[in-house]
């Protein structure tokens, strides 16, 4: 039984928690998440972490930001005019889609609602947070 290794497609269970033991993602009650090892399907760090477990291997490991979701960048928290909203989309916690002059779309979520502005953050909603994942490999194929 060869362990896994850079090109090998793996199938894992996994279970992300926050610092707080919070889950924030599971895959227990659904189908393995399978990915192929080396091409950035999956954030760095859980990546590094499959690399060399054999199936039925478990572990648990916690991911820095920098090898998860990256620092949270204040450069990515905007305000725009409350005009520029319309009311039923401006709700702390509402996920909305902005397009960029370039036809990009980038989501983001608004974080803060004022009289006159309305806050929107494009980071990642995991972004500046360690992460901790319980996996388990399942197969590789």
């Amino acid at each position: 039984m060869a362990a896994a290794k850079t090109g090998d497609t793996v199938k894992v269970h996994y279970t992300g928690k926050l610092e707080d033991g919070t889950v924030f993602d599971s895959s227990v009650e659904r189908e393995p998440l399978q990915f192929t090892l080396g091409e950035g399907q999956v954030i760095p760090g859980f990546e590094k972490a499959a690399l060399g477990m054999n199936p039925g291997d478990s572990k648990t490991e916690t991911i820095p930001p920098e090898d998860a979701y990256g620092e949270h960048r204040e450069e990515m928290v905007v305000q725009v005019e409350r005009q520029q909203i319309p009311d039923n989309f401006a709700k702390v916690g509402q996920r909305l889609q902005i397009q960029q002059p370039t036809g990009q779309k980038i989501p983001v979520v608004v974080t803060e609602v004022a009289d006159a502005t309305v806050t929107l953050d494009a980071n990642h909603p995991l972004a500046g947070k360690s992460l901790t994942f319980d996996i388990e490999m399942v197969e590789i194929g």
